[in-house]
């Protein structure tokens, strides 16, 4: 290689590293720069002038504001004016626009690469103790999520067809796959809540790359598909599922294991779904070899057909672990706010899923370093908490050794309460306004016209 062109990427390098080392404002970028990642994010850098905002202070702000409980661009400005200000830099202007700007050109190949590199090296360096039998295990689920309701979201994502126009908001889809033992993200995908090719399926079906063999997939009941078990078959992943309602399952067929535990076969269904071409329907084998076993009056089915090496017993505790993405999902849409993303174009709105997801990993980072500090299962920690102490930290003058930093981390757990029943109901009640019926500016024109809402 060209020594000039050597010697232009080390200078680049070092510049990055200088910018990190001087801005105590991209405290994201530094765990980012690690040895594994710095290459990574130093490749997809673009080329870019000295500004106020460069990449990587652009990313670190935007990951701390969706991580923020005001998420408001003004507020990452804010507080990035703050910091300057502290450090004896000029301030120059709070205006939001340049933020928004550098925001618009954060390559979206930057964010997912680093997103995806993140949860890969999470799940790889678990450690055995974390792991079910020392086998990866991974989560799939879907969700919803809403944006703000322009005309560029809606013709992306179209608001559900019992939504009057006007009333309603765009609406997404989103599948996600999460390791078992960190919680980390490892990929997710987006579409439009309704239409062809868009079901919580379709999306995971171009998430099958994320698995290798070797692998476990534990999902609820709508992955218990035979399309989607005999691909996962054919790429040597192993998978658990809770039953599909439609299917009957009868323990007196098949060759029995125990009981309520036999091994069974299914035949592929005569009907060729309508998203899968011909040729693809009859690449399918004619039979899958699958083992249903029932607990507790719910069946789940797998490809662990070996009783003697997976009892029956394992299978339904390892079942119960399914219900950490719920947790996950949770944690990502309540927690950090991205039920409701707030940019105003599909661009952006993807944009901001993926600093969501980058972010949570680096939430997932900090708690799996703790938990191996600490000597714990880093699903015992709070996610919650991890974030609060993050953001104090951050802010705060006070950083000591961060050996301190993930004592404080590991230092609060998650109860344990099996059984746990809580009905889902509001004691307080919200106020009395009436819904908005009709598009705002309708709703303004009779408040002018006549004082009241005509439709309240």
């Amino acid at each position: 290689m060209n020594r000039n062109v050597i010697s232009q990427s080390q200078q680049h390098r070092n510049h990055v590293l200088r910018r990190v080392r001087e801005a105590g404002a991209v405290d994201f970028f530094n765990i980012l720069a690690g040895p594994e990642l710095l290459e990574m994010t130093d490749r997809y850098l673009p080329e870019h002038r000295e500004r106020l905002y460069p990449p990587t202070v652009t990313l670190s702000m935007f990951m701390k504001q969706v991580l923020a409980a005001d998420r408001s661009c003004q507020q990452a400005v804010n507080a990035w004016a703050a910091q300057r200000a502290v450090e004896g830099l000029s301030v120059q202007s709070i205006r939001t626009g340049a933020y928004c700007q550098a925001r618009q050109r954060l390559p979206l190949e930057m964010v997912t690469a680093l997103m995806r590199e993140t949860g890969r090296l999470l799940s790889d360096q678990a450690q055995p103790a974390w792991c079910w039998r020392g086998r990866a295990v991974k989560l799939a689920d879907g969700t919803g999520v809403s944006m703000p309701d322009t005309p560029e979201n809606q013709a992306s994502y179209p608001q559900p067809s019992s939504q009057a126009p006007g009333v309603g908001f765009p609406l997404a889809r989103l599948v996600a796959i999460i390791c078992l033992s960190t919680g980390a993200v490892l990929d997710a995908a987006i579409g439009p809540h309704a239409g062809k090719g868009n079901t919580e399926l379709d999306l995971m079906r171009g998430l099958l790359d994320t698995f290798s063999e070797g692998d476990v997939l534990l999902a609820d009941a709508l992955y218990c598909n035979y399309f989607m078990i005999a691909q996962l078959q054919a790429a040597g992943v192993d998978m658990l599922f809770e039953q599909h309602g439609a299917r009957n399952t009868d323990f007196r067929r098949g060759r029995r294991l125990g009981k309520h535990d036999h091994v069974v076969c299914w035949s592929k269904p005569r009907q060729r779904p309508k998203w899968m071409p011909p040729e693809q329907y009859q690449c399918y084998p004619d039979e899958l070899t699958v083992r249903e076993v029932k607990i507790d009056g719910r069946v789940l089915v797998t490809n662990l057909v070996n009783a003697r090496q997976v009892p029956k017993g394992e299978l339904f505790d390892l079942y119960a672990c399914r219900w950490h993405v719920e947790l996950d999902i949770r944690n990502l849409k309540t927690t950090l706010g991205m039920e409701v993303f707030r940019c105003l174009t599909p661009q952006m709105v993807e944009k901001e899923l993926w600093v969501y997801l980058l972010a949570y990993n680096v939430i997932r980072l900090l708690m799996a370093q703790a938990a191996q500090h600490a000597g714990v299962h880093p699903r015992e920690l709070s996610f919650k908490h991890t974030v609060q102490l993050w953001s104090v930290w951050t802010t705060t003058a006070l950083r000591t050794d961060p050996v301190e930093f993930f004592r404080l981390i590991a230092q609060l757990t998650v109860g344990d309460r099996p059984g746990r029943m809580e009905p889902r109901a509001r004691k307080r009640r919200p106020k009395s306004y009436p819904w908005l019926k009709v598009p705002r500016a309708e709703a303004r024109r009779q408040i002018r016209d006549h004082g009241h809402l005509l439709c309240a």
